[in-house]
């Protein structure tokens, strides 16, 4: 065999060659493989991409909570849309009952008139508790006689019919002076929880009040006005603390304010309460409505301290969500 250079041939040669063609081969659908795969990986990310639109309507209370998690979801999925509206509890359970709107925020628990409204329109849901809520009252920061109210006061001053229209027909001492009050529309779940626990009977009060369904209204009402006296969601007292001075409430057991600690373990009474949202069934076969409910129970809990209410135990979220990802 001739030798071209010492320890090399003409076969080694031609042997290289044919390593050298596999390897190119294999590279070659490696490559080829790869692609295919990173298109697969492309195609199965457009389709498990969230879009579409969510609407929301109801409770003030509620509000602050579903615009964070809203916001904070929107980010996270720019192609998804979702619309928080602020109608009063009653106003979103009229919309919801009909379906109109795919969940609703609300104060209190949905009326049995407003179940069978739903169930009539075949509407399903789920409750799902969201936070507790302290219901606050409060008074002009420049007030300084008020140094707490009980239970049977407010009653005397909220209650239908009611003829206090001066500080001093409430206690013995106080000013001579008027009452300015305010207080939430009748569409609200605040109005419909305040009523039936301090006048005894759900939607039984006053009617000569400044009424408004957004709290923002009632807290510049009363930051403007010396002698006013209103109440609305707690979140709005924490929100608005340099406007505004919370009332402690004695509810038989001495005067109590409320704090995330009172709120939370119930001794703020009878003021406390859990607030809700309400999920079409419907709705939730929807990939983008159920992924922002789960994202609501998972992340959610993070936003409610900071918009002013306090979060329920891991516990309740976990079983609101099991719910939620039980639907098909």
């Amino acid at each position: 065999m001739q030798k071209y250079k010492e320890g090399f041939s003409v076969n080694g040669l031609k042997k290289s060659f044919v390593v050298l063609g596999i390897f190119a081969l294999t590279m070659i659908l490696l490559v080829g493989c790869g692609a295919a795969n990173d298109q697969k990986t492309e195609e199965k990310a457009a389709e498990t991409k969230l879009s579409g639109e969510i609407q929301i309507d109801g409770s003030s209370t509620v509000f602050p909570i579903s615009e964070a998690v809203a916001e904070e979801f929107m980010a996270a999925n720019p192609d998804v849309r979702v619309n928080v509206g602020v109608s009063g509890t009653g106003g979103g359970f009229k919309k919801f009952t009909v379906g109109e709107t795919d969940i609703s925020d609300a104060s209190r628990p949905i009326k049995d008139s407003e179940a069978q409204k739903a169930k009539e329109n075949g509407i399903e849901y789920i409750e799902i508790p969201v936070a507790f809520d302290g219901l606050s009252v409060v008074v002009n920061p420049e007030n300084d006689f008020v140094d707490y109210l009980t239970t049977e006061e407010l009653k005397k001053i909220w209650e239908p019919n009611s003829q206090v229209t001066k500080w001093s027909q409430v206690r013995e001492g106080w000013p001579d002076e008027e009452i300015k009050l305010y207080g939430p529309g009748t569409d609200s779940g605040t109005f419909d929880y305040f009523t039936e626990v301090i006048n005894g009977e759900d939607g039984a009060s006053r009617s000569d009040y400044t009424a408004s369904e957004d709290d923002n209204v009632l807290v510049q009402g009363i930051a403007g006005d010396k002698y006013s006296l209103g109440y609305f969601g707690y979140a709005y007292y924490i929100e608005n603390k340099d406007k505004i001075k919370v009332v402690p409430i004695d509810g038989g057991n001495g005067p109590i304010e409320p704090t995330d600690e009172t709120v939370n373990n119930g001794t703020y009474a009878p003021l406390s309460r859990p607030i809700f949202i309400y999920v079409s069934k419907k709705s939730l076969q929807r990939p983008e409505v159920k992924a922002f409910v789960e994202y609501y129970l998972t992340e959610g809990p993070n936003f409610v301290p900071e918009v002013g209410y306090v979060p329920l135990p891991q516990d309740m979220y976990e079983k609101s969500l099991a719910e939620v990802q039980a639907v098909k």
